[in-house]
């Protein structure tokens, strides 16, 4: 299975211009931890940074900066990690434990956003392929009851 599969479609993005007030009410609107820093490139949206609540709270309220005068791009993670959608699962997975981070955003061949896997994303794909797998043994032990009792 590949990540273009599973991912989400509907990714929350602002620009590095942007107040962080404005990230933080983002994040509230849509119900998300983060937003996705993008800029524009030849018509595309091109990752460059995240924003997390963590950020927000640590960098932000913490610090009891003026969060209408910081901006996004003062306190974004500019080391982003990307994952191409044509990556497998197994993937996926390897490169968010390398790198420890719980959200990377998918990327087409030209390195266009479109979409975002999560941690979340990735343990319930996991979980209920756990699930199929007990579901066959349990099949399997009535199927051999049945035919051999």
């Amino acid at each position: 299975m590949t990540i273009n599969e599973i991912c989400n479609r509907e990714v929350i993005t602002i620009h590095r211009d942007e107040p962080v007030l404005e990230a933080a009410k983002l994040m509230r609107q849509y119900h998300v931890g983060s937003v996705i820093v993008i800029e524009k490139r030849n018509g595309r949206q091109i990752p460059v940074g995240i924003v997390t609540d963590r950020d927000l709270v640590v960098e932000v309220l913490a610090t009891e900066l003026d969060q209408t005068v910081i901006t996004v791009g003062d306190i974004m993670a500019a080391e982003i990690f990307t994952i191409k959608e044509s990556a497998g699962t197994a993937e996926t997975i390897q490169l968010m434990r390398h790198k420890t981070t719980r959200r990377l955003p998918v990327v087409d061949n030209d390195g266009e956003l479109v979409g975002m896997v999560t941690l979340d994303d990735m343990l319930e794909l996991l979980s209920e392929e756990l699930l199929d797998l007990a579901k066959l043994v349990r099949y399997e032990q009535k199927k051999e009851i049945r035919h051999r009792p």
